[in-house]
């Protein structure tokens, strides 16, 4: 009996560690076999929308599609499709799979190609771009299990997976599986917060200098009367120096009307501008915001304003100026799903105060305008626009690429230096400009002023809907709701870049023998009939034109006129030449006069007529234009051959081809061509 008892024992020990020992096994087991969960994207989803810097993804089937746009070459803008990228990077096909993701700086160009079935566009440039390659895991980093992707609209679902993000499989130690949840995310709550406090955001652009010799001296006890000192310093264009000019004191009525009338809202005809319907006690104290967190959702944009910070304007002026941007930012009812709004000071140079993502809200955003210091200096405007243009919209600082970039210029009296450069360079880069001039240059002043007109050659319309300009800095506060109605027009703000201005348009004219003279002057009423519906100068659309047979003559290049009426002119005035046709030779040829001299932030679209077939090849000259970032649209007549048509025309072919049976039926598609090459524009991403 003691033996069996023994005997019991001993086997129940051996039974309950053999137990153990499966059980511990069974756990690495499990343990190993955990593996990293890989969250899948949309075909639709842009990488710019995915805020992680690096990530893997997998990609469903179906994503090669002319929708799912794609700009560049093996680097891409982060306004491309991720997994219509990774299809024509060759990583992946149309079944879909697994990618890694890396984010680049942005390039100031993309080249467009056709490769593994997609046809990827090119692009002037973009602020960020992003790499695709295998989507296995790099050694050492840490992927995320879930993405996170930056608000675009009120509520976004998502889903979240309760595991610990690891290194590699090889390294990772989770204890349980993944468990799927789903939460609703406010986007005021996904707000990027700053790291510092918001003086540490402070840039500048240059050294400080030492306080120079004031260019406008203004009396600081302003009372109601109408005079004023002036002491401006005059800048000497042969030497670059500065001359002191003596102190001049001149007298204004007090009956002026510059004193007594605002200026007339002429976008608006019949509008005077301070008859807004907003008594002065409802501009200074506006209605608080029912969701400051969200803000004005019928106002999203990202807006930039450029503050005098020049000696000229003087300390009780600059306060009235704060007080100004105070009142606006509380009328525009900051926050994450409205507009966001940064400052930049400038003087001798610019330097940024705060920008887009450092306040969420206007009561915050007051607090911290209230507590801005006057710089001094100069008033360099064309430098601040620069760096605005440069610096002020990426990413980094809060851009949020989907809502306009608006820069509200403050000036003092006049700027110490050139705007009209810098104000184009900044328009085509999208940058909706506004100037608001407060105490303009009096008669007694002008031969001071070294850019005469400066707010016309600033801003793209002189209508009045981009300029305000003011009397006194002590009625600034009357111009708080036009401002800020104008700034929130969204509709109306595209005047930086439309499908109308920022095109270089370039005819390739077929004026072979078989088209004859009389159709040949229909085809000009045709090339003159598009042409007329583009607002052209020498900063907005452009227009060239080349003619051909076996041979090729530039008719005009695109700076040769820069006004509508002397473009038509210059239409009509091509002569017939008659002689074979050789298309290719001439797609090539327009390339190289014409497109290869298109401004880098225009758009570049060919419009080709021809009525037969090409003697030589056609495809390859296309091909070449296409990748230089060439948009190109055929337009056939007669005899012309459907597969060279659609070997010239842009992808998809049947957007950016056309067929006519005769020359006299042309006309019916002008409006369809300019509708197409607007809404290939709209599609664009406007940086």
């Amino acid at each position: 009996a003691l033996l069996t008892m023994k005997a019991t024992v001993i086997a129940t020990f051996f039974g309950v560690f053999l137990t153990c020992t499966y059980t511990a096994k069974e756990a690495t087991k499990k343990t190993k076999k955990a593996k990293l969960y890989v969250p899948q994207i949309d075909c639709d989803v842009k990488a710019g929308k995915i805020i992680n810097p690096e990530f893997i993804a997998k990609c469903p089937p179906g994503c090669q599609d002319v929708k799912y746009r794609v700009y560049g070459t093996d680097i891409y803008a982060s306004f491309s499709s991720v997994c219509n990228a990774a299809i024509h990077s060759g990583i992946i096909d149309n079944t879909g799979g697994k990618i890694l993701v890396q984010k680049v700086a942005g390039h100031s160009g993309y080249r467009g190609s056709f490769s593994n079935g997609v046809r990827s566009l090119s692009l002037p440039r973009w602020r960020e771009s992003f790499l695709v390659s295998e989507g296995k895991p790099r050694k050492g980093v840490t992927y995320p299990s879930t993405l996170e992707y930056s608000s675009s609209k009120r509520d976004t679902v998502r889903k979240v997976y309760r595991t610990t993000p690891v290194a590699t499989p090889a390294t990772q130690m989770a204890t349980t599986t993944p468990t799927p949840t789903t939460t609703t995310t406010d986007p005021s709550t996904t707000v990027p917060q700053p790291t510092t406090t918001p003086a540490a955001t402070r840039t500048t652009a240059a050294p400080a200098k030492t306080r120079p010799g004031l260019h406008r001296v203004r009396d600081m006890a302003f009372r109601g009367t109408s005079t004023s000192a002036s002491n401006r310093n005059i800048l000497q264009h042969n030497t670059g120096a500065q001359r002191q000019e003596p102190a001049a004191t001149f007298q204004r009525a007090a009956s002026s009307p510059v004193h007594l009338a605002m200026e007339i809202d002429s976008w608006k005809p019949g509008l005077s501008l301070f008859d807004t319907g907003f008594s002065s006690k409802e501009e200074f104290n506006p209605k608080p915001l029912e969701s400051i967190s969200q803000g004005n959702q019928n106002c999203k944009v990202d807006l930039s304003f450029l503050m005098d910070g020049s000696w000229s304007i003087g300390k009780r002026r600059f306060q009235l100026q704060k007080r100004f941007l105070g009142n606006v930012a509380q009328a525009l009812g900051i926050g994450s799903a409205g507009p966001l709004m940064g400052i930049v000071q400038y003087g001798d140079d610019p330097s940024t105060e705060f920008n887009l993502k450092t306040y969420a809200n206007s009561k915050d955003l007051r607090n911290a305008i209230e507590k801005i210091q006057q710089k001094g200096g100069l008033s360099n405007v064309g430098k601040a626009l620069s760096f605005v243009n440069k610096n002020f919209f990426l990413d980094a600082n809060g851009n949020r690429g989907g809502a306009p970039n608006v820069v509200v210029v403050m000036v003092d009296g006049w700027p110490t230096d050139r705007v009209e450069e810098a104000s184009r360079l900044a328009r085509e880069s999208g940058i909706n400009i506004f100037f608001v001039t407060v105490e303009a240059a009096a008669q007694s002043e002008k031969q001071n002023v070294i850019e005469p007109n400066f707010v016309d050659k600033a801003v793209c319309r002189t209508n009045g809907f981009y300029s305000i300009s003011v009397p006194s800095w002590f009625s600034l506060h009357k111009v708080v709701q036009p401002l800020v109605k104008r700034v929130c027009d969204t509709d109306r703000l595209a005047c930086s870049k439309t499908c109308l201005n920022a095109a270089d348009i370039g005819f390739v004219i077929d004026g072979s023998s078989s088209v004859g003279t009389g159709n040949f002057r229909t085809v000009l009423q045709f090339v003159a009939n598009i042409s007329k519906e583009f607002e052209i100068s020498d900063t907005d659309t452009r227009i060239g034109a080349v003619q051909y047979t076996y041979e090729q003559r530039l008719e005009f290049s695109f700076d040769k006129y820069s006004t509508k009426q002397d473009v038509l002119n210059a239409i009509k005035r091509i002569s017939y030449w008659s002689g074979g046709t050789s298309t290719g030779a001439a797609i090539s040829y327009a390339s190289e006069q014409l497109f290869s001299k298109s401004k880098p932030n225009k758009r570049k679209i060919m419009i080709l007529i021809t009525d037969g077939r090409s003697y030589d090849d056609v495809s390859v000259p296309a091909m070449a234009a296409h990748q230089n970032g060439v948009i190109a649209y055929s337009v056939g007549v007669a005899w012309a051959a459907p597969d060279e048509l659609e070997a010239i025309a842009s992808d998809p072919a049947k957007e950016h081809s056309f067929f006519v049976d005769e020359f006299d039926n042309l006309y019916r598609y002008v409006n369809q061509l300019i509708q197409n090459i607007c809404t290939e524009f709209n599609s664009q991403p406007r940086n």
